[in-house]
């Protein structure tokens, strides 16, 4: 099963996602499943880049293809317009995850928590 969590800052901001695990949905390289849920939160990184303007050295992330693991944490400073668009694309991110797992909910879990970095 994946697990995506997304973690909220006191002012309930989205600041950091993990997606870990894989869906054996089908087996590999035909896992619809896993597919959708990676490419998501991929696109999400790399749009936290290429669109809404954050240095990649700024953003704390880890990738582990193996285990099926990516962790993405915004840095804790940013100026306002860019926050905002790391929320609309954070909050799209949270919405095709819901989507997936309303289809797909034994294969997908999503969680949410409170980020202990970003709230300091």
């Amino acid at each position: 099963m994946i697990s995506v969590k997304f973690y909220r800052d006191n002012e309930n901001f989205i600041k950091k996602y993990t997606v870990e695990g894989h869906a054996n949905f089908d087996e590999y390289g035909k896992d619809i499943v896993c597919a959708a849920v990676s490419v998501l939160a991929q696109t999400a990184l790399l749009s936290l880049v290429k669109v809404c303007g954050l240095r990649e050295d700024s953003i704390k992330y880890e990738i582990d293809e193996k285990r099926g693991f990516l962790s993405v944490e915004l840095p804790i400073d940013m100026e306002t317009s860019i926050l905002e668009n790391t929320q609309i694309v954070l909050e799209s991110l949270l919405l095709g995850i819901e989507s997936i797992v309303e289809s797909y909910p034994e294969y997908v879990k999503l969680e949410s928590g409170r980020c202990k970095r970003c709230l300091e």
